[in-house]
């Protein structure tokens, strides 16, 4: 047999070393080691590249006859863990990643993210010298681990809003159980039409994602879409009105009116009845007058007694449409950009389930300005009755004509009292009165507005607003500037009487009386000195005219 030299043992242990571990490698060098001899231990180190320790070592485990450990090192081996040689991690990096109200707080970490290089870099500062591997090896020993937030806490609950669950349940069971249709209703996210980047991920090629715009900017000519749902319980049937306008009570409404002329009527031939349960907000807002009224006009169209049921407010997530309809719509087209408002019909259209969910959309490029007022007349006019139980949630439209409006009864406007124009209070006949107030309106507005203009330092930036009627009127500041000059009516008597402050009839007589003296309007010596509102009422009395004083308005 040829001899064996260190040269030939460098070759094999090059070849066999790399798929053994650290005790393998030892026990084979001291095997070749006992075969060589005496010497063989210096030989196999050198060969090895390795101290003659290590496979004297070897050696001496072979010789004691050992079984094998199934492991590389014996228990206990190896280099000490930072937590056993440093005490004060541990503990340190609890105090820093312990809920808020517990932590340090004098820490910089109360207000940052705790990454765990964050963390790493201020356990050295402390004087814990750890990388993040080893920081979260030691938080998910303590149970820790990444988390977001849950959104699971209610706000302040509205009284009875489990009795609303529960009677809205029941008005559903008792339609589905006559045969009559329960619907869903809503407005799904507005969403940006476009090249614009949709939440969600899609399998394409490595490398090449869709190329959107880096800003969510609207597109002035496309503009947003909005998706109005009605979602059929009992069929499991999905019917979405993309609108391109606003979402108003109009547009809601003929959401629901689209819906029954296109499905609706032909899934339910018989039906007498209809149900909709909605949120308390948005264009179907439980308050909404337009909606109730709008309502009422598809109740009388579609011969159908239309009962609505809103869920308590801070509770639409209950509603069955946004777990039934509205999120199968938006895994349908995740990751898709919603380039065109076809694109986003067709996506809501594609969508299905494996529980049999089918939809169907349509686009409505109608005009639903915003903005309709609608009177108490209007709405006490509608063939509406409330339901016992919360008649605000819960009411129901029947398909009747509204009742004709009341004829409304002939009020004075806003501080005109017959009479006070009297002759024996302003010393002019009537005609002379509505001529002089007639001189004195274009002169007065002039005054307002460069009172205005001085005020704003400049022309107004925008169109006047509404706001609250002036405390007086034209008329009532003549009347009240001349009643001070003729009578000698003190100012504080004159408030009472026409319920303002003070300082309202000052101003009134400041802005009038120049007018009056531009206009050639002379009252002359005072006829008579009324300081009280005793006074003034029985001379106003004694002359027919009857003074009864105008409550403060609240502002």
């Amino acid at each position: 047999m040829a001899e064996v030299t260190a040269e030939m043992l460098a070759a094999k242990f090059g070849v066999i070393f790399p798929h053994l571990d650290e005790r393998q490698r030892r026990l084979l060098m001291g095997a070749e080691a006992r075969v060589l001899g005496h010497g063989g231990i210096r030989m196999v180190a050198h060969a090895a590249e390795v101290r003659e320790a290590t496979v004297s070592q070897g050696a001496a485990e072979l010789d004691r006859g050992e079984d094998p450990l199934g492991r590389a090192r014996r228990e206990g081996g190896g280099r000490k863990r930072l937590a056993d040689l440093d005490l004060g991690l541990r503990p340190a990096l609890m105090a820093l990643v312990e809920p808020d109200e517990r932590g340090d707080p004098m820490s910089p970490l109360r207000w940052t993210t705790k990454s765990l290089r964050a963390l790493s870099a201020e356990l050295a500062r402390q004087g814990h010298r750890a990388g993040p591997d080893t920081l979260a090896d030691l938080l998910h020993e303590e149970g820790f681990s990444l988390q977001g937030n849950a959104k699971t806490i209610e706000g302040n609950q509205v009284p009875d809003r489990d009795a609303q669950f529960r009677y809205l349940n029941e008005q559903a069971r008792e339609h589905r159980d006559a045969g009559e249709p329960v619907v869903s209703a809503g407005t799904k996210k507005k969403e940006l039409v476009g090249n614009y980047r949709n939440g969600g991920r899609e399998w394409r090629p490595a490398g090449d994602p869709v190329l959107v715009k880096d800003h969510d900017f609207p597109d002035q000519e496309l503009g947003k879409a909005i998706p109005y749902g009605i979602y059929d319980l009992a069929a499991n049937t999905g019917w979405v009105n993309v609108g391109t306008d606003h979402d108003t009570a109009a547009f809601a409404v003929e959401s629901i009116r689209r819906w029954w002329n296109d499905a609706g009527r032909d899934a339910c031939p018989g039906a007498r009845r209809l149900l909709i349960t909605a949120d308390s907000g948005g264009s179907n807002s439980s308050r909404g007058r337009a909606w109730k009224l709008e309502l009422a006009a598809l109740a009388l169209e579609t011969g159908l007694e239309i009962t609505a049921c809103h869920f308590p407010p801070g509770t639409s997530k209950w509603n069955k449409i946004e777990h039934r309809l509205f999120a199968h719509i938006t895994m349908n087209w995740r990751g898709r950009p919603l380039t065109s408002h076809d694109v986003i019909v067709a996506s809501i259209a594609a969508t299905t389930t494996r529980g049999g969910l089918t939809v169907r959309a349509g686009l409505d490029t109608g005009t639903c300005p915003p903005g309709a007022k609608i009177s108490n007349e209007q709405v006490a006019a509608l063939p509406m009755r409330r339901h016992d139980w919360h008649g605000d949630w819960n009411y129901t439209l029947r398909p009747e004509p509204p009742a004709p409006p009341p004829v409304p009864s002939a009020r004075p406007g806003r501080g005109e009292r017959p009479g006070w124009e009297h002759p024996a209070l302003t010393g002019m006949t009537a005609a002379a009165w509505d001529q002089l107030t007639d001189a004195l309106a274009v002169p007065c507005q002039a005054q307002l507005e460069a009172g205005r203009h001085i005020a704003r330092g400049g022309p107004a930036a925008r169109r006047p607003a509404g706001g609250h009627p002036a405390a007086l009127n034209l008329a009532e500041k003549t009347l009240v500037t001349i009643m001070r000059q003729r009578l000698g009516v003190p100012q504080t008597v004159l408030a009472e009487l026409f319920g303002v402050a003070k300082g309202t009839i000052a101003t009134a007589e400041r802005q009038i009386k120049p007018l009056l003296e531009r206009a050639g309007h002379t009252t002359g010596h005072a006829v008579a000195r009324l300081t009280t509102m005793d006074d003034l009422t029985a001379y106003a009395s004694s002359r027919g005219i009857t003074l009864t004083p105008k409550i403060k308005p609240a502002r």
